[in-house]
């Protein structure tokens, strides 16, 4: 049982219902992450990796959204069928979560340390002076400058970066086992961004919790991720190791997010794109999401949806042209 995986999604749906229109989306998101590892889930906005984070917290408002279909193992046990009482002890305990926005995230009327203490006090059992002491002490782990005084700051009187790393104490408080991360570090700039993977990549070395790093930017999973999910339309389309992935990506729309991305060696004359756009979650299709914008699109493509297949130990295509040694070269 040691080599079982902490954290198993298992072909999870996630609709949502508005005006009577169902609009998926995720639609059968498999993944799997262990402990002391880091996947990073991958994929252009709405293509259903945030949603696919929130609905492992449980954090889907029903409604109008709907959990449609499928399992989320944590540990053994299936978080669909726990009841809202028995997730409120994993949220902010076992399962730590980093959200997008900090802003938006932390309650702006209660300091950091208040904040920091009221999840030690819920889920560790701290009394308040050795949870403000303790909340001191991690706002110093995530290199917060003069924690002792900022411990008693409002979100507001942080900047942007400070903010986050509040939000990295908050959710690292309980030691967690699963930390989840949405986009840390969107709208810092580039020397905050280093600093903030820098940091979660030395606690998940120290702590050996497992990290689902969800994020649009390919550079940031190859600097800290071990394997990589790439999504779209709310599917997993590509499963590998973040080496395999970089030096042999197999589905078509990976090859093209490879090519999109910026060269400063020169060797790159005009930036390329991928045409068309990510169809509407109320479309449904009978094949392949990505067949619309796919230069190798067969009928086949159109008309039967591929399921993901094993090309190599650990790395898995839902595509009906792979392995595409041509243009993965």
């Amino acid at each position: 049982m040691d080599d079982a995986p902490l954290l198993s999604v298992e072909d999870l749906r996630v609709d949502f219902r508005i005006d009577g229109q169902s609009q998926t989306a995720v639609a059968g998101v498999s993944l799997s992450l262990s402990k002391g590892r880091t996947l990073g889930p991958v994929g252009e906005s709405g293509c259903g990796k945030s949603v696919t984070s929130t609905a492992i917290m449980r954090l889907v408002p029903q409604p109008p959204g709907v959990y449609a279909g499928g399992r989320i193992m944590f540990d053994g046990r299936d978080l669909l069928t726990l009841s809202e009482r028995e997730m409120r002890k994993l949220r902010g305990g076992r399962i730590g979560m980093i959200f997008q926005e900090p802003m938006t995230s932390l309650n702006p009327v209660y300091t950091c340390g208040e904040q920091i203490a009221e999840s030690l006090s819920v889920h560790s059992r701290m009394n308040a002076k050795a949870a403000r002491a303790r909340a001191i002490e991690l706002l110093s782990l995530v290199g917060l400058p003069s924690p002792s005084e900022r411990v008693d700051d409002y979100p507001h009187q942080l900047s942007g970066g400070q903010r986050q790393r509040v939000m990295i104490a908050l959710a690292l408080a309980n030691d967690p086992d699963l930390l989840i991360a949405d986009e840390p570090t969107t709208a810092l700039d580039v020397t905050i961004q280093a600093q903030i993977l820098e940091l979660m990549a030395d606690l998940r070395a120290r702590t050996g919790a497992a990290v689902l790093l969800v994020t649009h930017d390919l550079g940031v999973v190859a600097e800290t991720c071990d394997d990589v999910a790439v999504m779209y339309g709310g599917q997993v389309v590509e499963r590998a190791p973040v080496g395999a992935l970089f030096s042999d990506p197999q589905h078509p729309y990976t090859i093209g997010l490879m090519a999109a991305v910026p060269r400063l060696d020169g060797g790159q004359s005009r930036l390329e794109t991928i045409p068309g756009s990510v169809p509407p979650p109320w479309i449904r299709t009978p094949g392949c999401r990505f067949a619309s914008r796919c230069p190798l699109a067969t009928d086949h493509c159109r008309s039967e949806r591929p399921e993901l297949a094993e090309l190599a130990p650990g790395h898995a295509v839902a595509c009906w042209r792979a392995p595409i040694e041509a243009v993965a070269a």
